[in-house]
């Protein structure tokens, strides 16, 4: 089912979340370890992310985010594939511009599209280290809003090869990555919702946004968007605090803000397993708020945890 319909046929707010492929040399049970505890709670989708060959986040033990550069980790289209027939749950890939020039894209869309996958999440992807802006592969796209009209043109039987033969329309249906608090590169606010108005105008189906810990936020985030003419839904992503140290790395990683309030109470905790249950605390409170709102969805970024994750929709679905 597409996301778009699951959300439009539910009346409660949907349960979703966000899993790693594994480092390269780890086996798929990795991944279902992660999902397993959070099957009774049915999730609409799971979103599998994609990240360039270069780059893995890791969570330290200190609560730091590291970015380290690796060769490659398992192809999100065999991981998605794989979980889409274990489980029997709505997969959604990330699709990213770095790392792929055109062809190579639309060889992988037509892997999906073979594999019955047809919800697709479109992002640009992060820089190289050391690169200052983003430079797309030759032959690739610069900006997201550009692989979204390839795939569109795909639902349109539009291929690369314009000789090419049968060449029958693809069925994806598209989400974007949305702001609450604007992109690191974006110069004001008002310029981020237009360039998100773009993506909506060229077929974008919904949005889900990067994780934020104010929910005013949020709530701000969609009057622009409403305000601008974005009338997709727009489902929050929710991401609680693990250690002491995310204080400092998910601001500088992520280019969000950390409450005052939730501050002071994470700065209290001896350690991090007390810091862990400030997060679990925070999140559901958000969620419940959330819920309360009857947004579309609520979406968990696990970053290949899901014990904490468990504990919060245990005590809001």
């Amino acid at each position: 089912m597409r996301v778009s319909e699951a959300i439009a046929k539910s009346n409660k707010p949907l349960f979703t979340f966000e899993i790693l492929p594994p480092v390269k040399g780890s086996d798929i049970h990795s991944i279902y370890r992660a999902i397993d505890p959070l099957l009774e709670f049915e999730p609409a989708f799971i979103e599998v992310t994609y990240h360039r060959e270069e780059i893995k986040y890791k969570e330290l033990p200190n609560g730091s985010i590291e970015k380290k550069t690796l060769r490659k980790r398992p192809g999100t289209v065999g991981i998605s594939a794989a979980i889409k027939y274990k489980y029997k749950v709505e997969i959604v890939p990330h699709i990213i511009c770095g790392g792929f020039n055109r062809e190579e894209t639309e060889n992988g869309l037509i892997d999906l599209h073979f594999l019955g996958i047809h919800n697709l999440l479109v992002i640009r992807g992060d820089n190289l280290p050391g690169e200052k802006f983003f430079t797309p592969d030759k032959g690739g796209h610069r900006y997201a809003v550009d692989l979204l009209r390839q795939i569109m043109d795909l639902n349109r039987g539009i291929y690369l090869d314009d000789e090419l033969e049968n060449n029958s329309p693809t069925d994806f249906t598209v989400g974007v990555a949305g702001y609450p608090e604007k992109h690191a590169e974006a110069p004001n606010m008002s310029a981020d919702i237009k360039h998100l108005k773009e993506k909506a105008d060229a077929g974008a189906e919904y949005i889900v946004t990067q994780m934020f810990f104010d929910n005013k936020k949020y709530f701000d985030f969609v009057r622009l968007c409403r305000e601008a003419g974005i009338l997709v839904p727009i489902i929050p992503g929710l991401k609680p605090i693990v250690t002491i140290g995310q204080l400092q790395t998910l601001p500088r990683t992520f280019n969000i803000s950390i409450p005052e309030e939730l501050e002071k109470e994470v700065e209290k905790c001896k350690d991090n397993k007390a810091a862990r249950q400030v997060g679990i605390e925070w999140c559901t409170m958000q969620s419940k708020e959330l819920m309360q709102a009857r947004v579309p969805a609520l979406h968990y970024f696990t970053m290949g945890r899901s014990d904490n994750i468990r504990e919060i929709v245990k005590a809001v679905f």
